[in-house]
């Protein structure tokens, strides 16, 4: 890891990555997946691949200020619930132009269908997040 992410973003601990497992579980997540553009070859340096098997792909992701947040430049996201380990406030455009701000919290987590967009972290600093990619095209959300 760099000493530029170092100093963004401390490195995960053990128990942080027992609680985002956790997490998962709660959600009714089961416990990543071939895709044309993958981030873990394409962002090394800001993503790294926490679990993998055939329903599932469990990536962490560390981003620095002014950076995209999801990768460089417009880019897809199979299915996916995102996790936030830090607070982050990201500009999404969407594949049709529009934009909106999302203030996120540590702890926030929400889901997100396949999409095509751009993300940017506009804060002061970097963040920590980990996304779920759903694998398995048959699973759907547990509705309460």
């Amino acid at each position: 890891m760099s000493d530029l992410l170092k100093c963004a973003c401390p490195d995960p601990s053990d128990a942080g990555r027992r609680d985002v497992l956790l997490l998962l579980a709660a959600l009714g997540v089961p416990l990543g997946a071939a895709q044309a553009q993958d981030p873990v070859k394409m962002e090394p340096r800001s993503y790294r691949l926490v679990f993998e098997n055939d329903k599932v792909r469990v990536l962490e992701y560390v981003s620095r200020p002014g950076l995209g947040v999801c990768g460089t430049g417009k880019h897809s996201h199979p299915d996916h619930v995102t996790i936030v380990l830090s607070p982050a406030k990201v500009k999404v455009t969407r594949a049709d132009g529009s934009t909106f701000i999302n203030d996120l919290k540590a702890g926030d987590a929400f889901w997100d269908p396949a999409a095509t967009h751009m993300a940017e972290n506009i804060a002061g600093s970097g963040a920590r997040m980990v996304l779920v990619e759903i694998k398995d095209k048959a699973w759907k959300p547990a509705t309460g």
